[in-house]
């Protein structure tokens, strides 16, 4: 599933400022949400986790 890009770089920008998985609107992802999960890593979000 492929999301717009200007959806995914507003994604990417958030998700810099957090230390856990959070959506495209800056909320926390629930564990259970696997959906949603999957696309954050399929999409690479995953690599702007705050450190």
């Amino acid at each position: 599933m492929s999301i717009e890009p200007a959806v995914k770089k507003n994604w990417e920008r958030l998700q810099e400022q957090y230390d856990y998985p959070v959506d495209a609107m800056g909320r926390p992802i629930d564990p259970k949400d696997v959906e949603t999960l999957k696309v954050w890593q399929e999409e690479g979000i995953d690599r702007f986790l705050k450190k």
